[in-house]
């Protein structure tokens, strides 16, 4: 069994070299930064500002150096990702999406999965579900479903496969899906 760590900040290099890996053909993360050439430093950027955001929260989940991590947020503190250090054009379609997501996410508290990713090296091998359910156990914890957004149709399908169900969608500025996971019924 792989072990899974909460990350900590010397874990910083690792993971954000994984994500930029494991996303450079995701959609969001191509609106974002579209051309090839910024790709890698871009959203080394904006990766490396979600980690430091949540990393001393303890809510950055890990296995395998990195190879996989999961980047929740606790309920209360979803924030727009809007003070990254990107040139204006970049900067401004993570306004334009951080503001579009965050209009369709729900007014009830909960557990925000804002990143799971795999280094496509290990992809395959259900290391993302396992940091995924480290989030998910901490939100049945505390009695809340956690939330997540993607914007890749077969990425809805293996959320529903976990126990996620379909909140809304949303079309602009691309098409994104706003998911929902039950977590645990709170103790009375």
């Amino acid at each position: 069994m792989t072990e899974i760590v909460v990350a900590s900040a010397a874990d910083r290099p690792r993971i954000v070299d994984s994500l930029v890996a494991a996303f450079t053909a995701d959609p969001v993360l191509r609106f974002l930064f579209p051309a090839d050439e910024d790709y890698p430093w871009q959203a080394a950027a904006f990766f490396g500002h979600l980690f430091d955001k949540r990393v001393e929260r303890g809510t950055v989940w890990t296995v395998e150096g990195g190879a996989s991590t999961a980047i929740w947020e606790p309920p209360g503190g979803s924030t727009p990702a809007g003070e990254i250090d990107l040139p204006g054009d970049a900067h401004e379609r993570v306004k334009v999406y951080d503001e579009a997501v965050h209009r369709a996410l729900p007014e009830e508290p909960y557990w925000y999965l804002g990143v799971l990713g795999t280094h496509p090296a290990a992809a395959g091998r259900r290391l993302g579900r396992a940091v995924m359910a480290a989030g998910l156990r901490r939100a049945a914890e505390d009695g809340l479903p956690a939330v997540l957004e993607t914007s890749t149709p077969a990425n809805v399908e293996l959320y529903r496969r976990s126990g996620w169900e379909v909140l809304t969608e949303v079309r602009e500025p691309l098409p994104i899906w706003v998911m929902r996971h039950p977590g645990a019924p709170r103790a009375r």
